[in-house]
């Protein structure tokens, strides 16, 4: 089936002419054009502020004109994640779909259904002619998924709308009213590098499922750094290893699946005999959860020079020590991730270390505790750590006057009851809120699965009752 062919039409549609256009968190410059030249196009007030940020307003349909006016908010800029094998080029290729099933998927990259659907929602009703709504104004953000700067370079008095539908959400029956913040904690060092003493093998671990760093960091999925940390760490009692270089991971806020060493060792066979019986143990560990981990422990060459026995015993111990996955649950909303830590991506290359973490929690003090701990561990092994990107959590509000009317239409429409989450994702509504702190909030979207992996899919079905709902709820939004 081709997409041209799915209901709702329009969503598809745009979702395509969307998805040709690259737009990668940082880069977005041509799908920020392409944002401006569609709301002119249409005919409407179309403006980009200082960040890049765009603001596309509609006017009320006729008879609409005294209902609360509604800000519908998606960001541009998509997670460019592919598989090794895949040879692709974010910045200048759009995406490559395909249909299975019930499902839309990318041919071995993330598919930018997180938040391209949103947009593409937007988008539709923006050029629809038969869709009744209030006085509309369509916020299209950029970086949301590197250090969400579009949300946070947004100014007091861009916006006049009462309610702030944000479309971000990835489970159909959830309406979300709150969610974490976050921080980046960034360790680095610089190591003098020396001709390897020792014999050189070659550690990779693949073929994990990564995911997203919030929304299935309780889920139990390996995360290729610390399964390469602990294979490290099992060789330096007997061993005199030096690191030649790691390559695990890669953005922030995607679960790491591949990591790769080169070390070098006193004895190559001795190294890889003990590591492969952990390698086993590992295996046995995660045979429900990762049935596609591959664990590769072999001898091998390298030409480059190695960091000190000493110094690699110091980033081994790090690695080691570092927390990752969920730090506290909260002990007031059921089932909720309150605080936890990514350790996103370790790069040591000619000695200079990179280690970058996210850490997430709904509660402030909370995500500092998480963070400083961080810094704490690698500070003691002379490491250098900087904080960025700190933004605010979203304080749930459940009475609301938009979430009992979205419960109440969803309740009648589907026959169940929503659920009403806080989430352990970073939402943009935290940091919008805090320069519209009168402006009522919810978050809610059709069923994505994978987010922030090669193995993203959308679910057709559930784009198909999102659409319907969103529809509902701009034609009983009540009035002024």
């Amino acid at each position: 089936m081709e997409l041209s062919n799915i209901e709702p039409q329009i969503i598809w549609k745009n979702f395509s002419k969307l998805n040709a256009v690259p737009r990668p968190s940082k880069k977005e410059e041509k799908v920020i054009a392409f944002i401006k030249e569609f709301g002119e196009n249409l005919g409407l007030a179309t403006s980009v502020d200082e960040v890049g940020n765009v603001i596309i307003k509609k006017p009320a349909t006729e008879g609409m004109e005294n209902r609360k006016s509604i800000v519908l908010q998606s960001h541009l800029d998509m997670v460019c994640q592919k598989n090794n094998d895949v040879n692709f080029d974010f910045e200048t290729e759009g995406i490559k779909m395909e249909v299975d099933g019930d499902w839309v998927k990318a041919k071995g990259t993330t598919l930018g259904a997180d938040n391209g659907l949103g947009v593409a929602t937007i988008m539709s009703i923006l050029e629809s002619s038969d869709i009744p709504h209030p006085a509309l104004e369509a916020l299209f953000t950029i970086d949301e998924e590197t250090g969400m700067t579009g949300a946070l370079g947004l100014k007091p008095g861009q916006l006049t709308g009462d309610i702030l539908l944000n479309l971000d959400t990835e489970e159909d029956d959830e309406i979300d009213i709150g969610c974490a913040g976050g921080v980046d904690v960034t360790i680095t060092q610089n190591y003098t590098i020396e001709p390897p003493k020792g014999q050189i093998v070659r550690i990779e671990v693949k073929g994990l499922q990564g995911g997203h760093s919030g929304m299935d960091i309780h889920k139990g999925f390996g995360n290729s750094n610390i399964i390469l940390g602990r294979l490290l760490y099992n060789g330096l009692e007997n061993q005199n290893i030096e690191l030649i270089s790691i390559d695990g991971g890669g953005l922030r806020n995607a679960i790491p699946r591949e990591a790769v060493a080169v070390i070098s060792v006193r004895n190559a066979q001795e190294f890889i005999e003990n590591a492969t019986v952990l390698k086993k143990e590992i295996l046995e560990e995660f045979t429900s959860v990762e049935p596609g981990i591959q664990i590769s422990i072999e001898s091998s060459t390298a030409s480059e020079k190695a960091v000190s026995e000493t110094d690699s015993r110091k980033i081994i111990l790090t690695l080691k020590s570092l927390h990752n996955g969920v730090y506290r649950m909260s002990p007031d909303v059921a089932n909720l991730v309150e605080a936890s830590n990514n350790v996103a991506r370790v790069e040591l290359k000619s000695g200079e270390l990179k280690i970058l973490n996210l850490t997430r929690s709904s509660v402030e003090s909370s995500k500092y505790s998480v963070a400083e701990q961080l810094k704490s561990v690698a500070e003691l092994a002379g490491m250098n750590v900087e904080f960025s990107g700190s933004y605010p959590g979203w304080k749930p509000k459940p009475g609301s006057e938009i979430v009992q009317l979205m419960e109440k239409i969803y309740t009648e429409k589907f026959s169940e009851k929503p659920h009403v989450v806080a989430c352990h994702a970073g939402l943009e509504c935290g940091i919008i809120g805090a320069n519209y702190p009168d402006m009522e909030m919810v978050s809610f979207g059709p069923t994505i699965r994978g987010a922030h992996s090669p193995d993203e899919k959308a679910n057709i079905p559930s784009a198909q009752k999102f659409w319907s709902f969103l529809k509902d709820i701009l034609a009983n939004i009540p009035q002024k």
